[in-house]
């Protein structure tokens, strides 16, 4: 059904100087109706029937939003008193089943923050308002039913392209499709993006050539295009691509309904898109300071213009004129309070779409289709099973381990080198009795500094965890399944670290002569590596940024030596603190004491360094030397320093879980509406108040 949208404009800006010139516009305008107005790209919606138009609407997914106002939650500014500052300032809107609307605005305006905020991903120190409905109704974003394509291209570097979508499209696609099936699926979507030739060609990252920024943006869309979602999100999907291929990405986009009929929403915020890209618009979405400065057809922006004093000039691209005139941050004149064309420009802009018929038809529209009935809400698709996601998670998680040298490669390297000084140094220390202090503290520097260096994998993993916030965020897996996969495809590379250079200087120094001494020493080291891993997946889940995990987890380590007792024997460790609660806790107290007794037990020793007899038991030597607890068996510190992995690894689920719920909890806080003498705007001269009539 045909809509009659008409701008009924009247402005005069009297004599508004800046530099020697006068701003006067005066336009009147009746009655132009935009259902007669060109389609962008072939959409816009002019002239549908009512009964495809229902059917479109029934099968696919409408967006809409009302009066949506969203703040940053700051510290109280002293000379201003204002605790909050506004990114988007009233904006309505909508987004239809088989059209692909566009947010333009320059760097800063809030694109990527409209975006946030419809999608669901608002960071947890923002204040949302407003109405947000998922085909009439209130609800979350489900999986497979939607997805979100960030401005960031978190990949792992190590697989291929071909890699990169199939082990995501394992993960996303049900059980009940095939393997076969999933990997066409990828192919295809491959094919749609057009990286057909590069396949084979690992992603690349930091010192490995691979693909350009483009075709990793194109990769980013592919992933997100398996589960064929009805409603789609893209930020920024041209960064990087030149003009051929951002209009041949664009246009894949926007004809994605056509491979299975289903109509499709795409919101998209676009930066500065060619004239061929512009054209394959539906709708436009215009933001200048979080204010909406035009939404509509996209194919009537150009009209509005013209008719608000600000025609588009001959042969020039009409998103650079837009964008160009909507632009405050490189006028000439900056001043503090002078006002600049640009200022003068968007303030007439913004009245002009408030008092024309488009905006009325655009409140009254939202709120009919607030209003209306379509149907169920929308239903969760299924994904693969658990076991599923882990085996593939394991999969290639061990593959990237293997193919990034940083992650275990160099720490082999850097680990038989130590071992060998090791080795030399306490070569053949024999059994003297200068021997027992030589054996204490080649123990204590193997379970302490070798295991201290497992840090150095902390980078590689933090670009996993980047990863795998990307894939959570979008509902490929949970966080058991991410653990899991972790946990297992690392035990061939820590088991391999553990008992190569293990074996170097266990034999090199002359330890304690059979294997199953051996297999122990090997054990207490592969644990304590498991240990320091998994405490840096503690630190990753709290300090993203690896230098600052870096220095967080060192310390942390440092503190568990301290009180480990070696440095300090038991006994004298200080009783606050330092023995209650972290000599108990500090897994090198156990590592300690199971290696002592692994090598101690059993032996004999000179009582004086005169010499003499064997007189000096190892077990008199671990009760009084080291003040060991005999009390148990050494392999009960081993089951104890596994029981701490697994703790830890228990710990950092629950503190991903935890940092979900509590951000959850508090984006409920915040989007509690404020009251209204709390809200401050950014520019109260030129915005009418939250909660005004518009």
């Amino acid at each position: 059904m045909a809509s009659t949208i008409n701008f009924n404009v009247h402005h005069k800006a009297t004599e508004h100087e800046y530099g020697s010139a006068a701003l006067e516009v005066e336009t009147e305008v009746n009655n132009i109706d935009l259902a007669v107005l060109p389609r962008a790209g072939g959409g816009g919606g002019a002239g549908v029937q009512n009964n495809h138009h229902a059917k479109i609407l029934e099968e696919g997914v409408l967006l809409t939003w009302e009066d949506l106002w969203v703040t940053v939650v700051s510290k109280k500014n002293n000379s201003t008193g204002s605790s909050s500052r506004s990114i988007l300032q009233g904006l309505t809107g909508y987004a239809k089943p088989g059209e692909l609307l566009a947010i333009m605005g320059p760097s800063g305006c809030g694109k990527s923050t409209l975006l946030d905020a419809l999608g669901g991903r608002l960071n947890s120190n923002t204040r949302q308002t407003g109405k947000i409905l998922i085909n009439g109704h209130k609800q979350a974003l489900t999986y497979g039913t939607s997805a979100y394509v960030t401005q960031d291209d978190t990949l792992m570097t190590t697989l291929t392209v071909k890699e990169a979508v199939y082990y995501s499209a394992q993960l996303q696609l049900p059980d009940s499709m095939t393997k076969s099936e999933k990997k066409e699926r990828a192919e295809v979507t491959i094919r749609e993006m057009g990286l057909q030739d590069a396949m084979n060609t690992r992603i690349g990252g930091w010192g490995v050539k691979g693909l350009s920024g483009g075709q990793k943006r194109r990769v980013s869309i592919c992933i997100e295009l398996l589960t064929r979602p009805k409603l789609l999100f893209l930020d920024e999907p041209t960064s990087g691509l030149d003009s051929a291929a951002s209009y041949y990405v664009m246009s894949r986009i926007a004809n994605l309904d056509k491979g299975d009929g289903t109509p499709r929403t795409i919101v998209t915020s676009i930066h500065q898109p060619s004239s061929e890209v512009f054209q394959l618009f539906d709708s436009l979405f215009l933001l200048s300071s979080g204010r909406t400065v035009y939404f509509g057809p996209a194919s009537a922006a150009n009209q509005f213009f013209t008719l608000t004093g600000f025609p588009c000039p001959t042969l020039q691209n009409p998103s650079d004129h837009f964008l160009k005139t909507i632009n405050k941050d490189f006028e000439q004149d900056i001043e503090q309070g002078v006002t600049t064309p640009a200022e003068i420009a968007i303030d007439t802009l913004i009245r002009s779409y408030k008092e024309s018929e488009t905006f009325q038809h655009v409140q009254r529209q939202v709120a009919e289709l607030c209003k209306q009935d379509f149907g169920e809400k929308l239903e969760k698709r299924n994904r693969a099973g658990f076991l599923t996601q882990c085996l593939v998670l394991t999969k290639r998680s061990f593959v990237n381990m293997h193919r990034d040298r940083g992650y275990y490669w160099l720490r082999l390297a850097i680990y038989i080198s130590i071992a060998l000084g090791l080795g030399t140094v306490y070569h053949e220390l024999g059994h003297g009795y200068r021997s027992i202090q030589a054996r204490g503290s080649l123990l204590m520097f193997i379970s302490t500094f070798l295991t201290f260096m497992a840090i150095g994998g902390f980078p590689s993993f933090v670009e996993d965890m980047k990863v795998f916030e990307r894939e959570r965020l979008n509902g490929h897996y949970g966080v058991c399944a991410f653990a899991f996969g972790n946990t297992f495809s690392s035990v061939p590379f820590l088991v391999m670290i553990s008992v190569i250079p293990g074996a170097i200087v266990y034999y090199l120094a002359g330890l304690q002569t059979g294997f199953e001494h051996f297999v122990f020493f090997s054990c207490v080291l592969f644990a304590c590596m498991m240990l320091v891993e998994s405490l840096m997946m503690i630190v990753a889940s709290i300090v993203p940024n690896y230098l600052m995990g870096i220095i967080a987890g060192a310390g942390i380590q440092g503190l568990m030596m301290l009180s480990g007792g070696f440095f300090q024997l038991p006994s004298d460790i200080p009783g606050p603190v330092w023995k209650y609660p972290m000599y108990h806790i500090a897994f090198h107290k156990y590592a300690y004491q199971g290696l002592f007794k692994n090598e101690f037990k059993g032996t004999m020793f000179p009582a004086s360094e005169a010499g003499g007899p064997f007189t000096l038991s190892g077990e008199q030597i671990l009760r009084e030397r080291w003040q060991v607890e005999m009390g148990y068996s050494k392999w009960v510190n081993v089951a104890v320093l596994l029981g701490m992995v697994v703790l830890y690894r228990i710990l950092f689920l629950v503190i991903i879980k935890t940092t979900e719920k509590v951000k959850t909890i508090k984006t409920a806080l915040l989007s509690t509406p404020p009251k209204r003498s709390l809200q401050v705007l950014a520019n109260p001269s030129s915005t009418p108040v939250h909660g005004e009539n518009h």
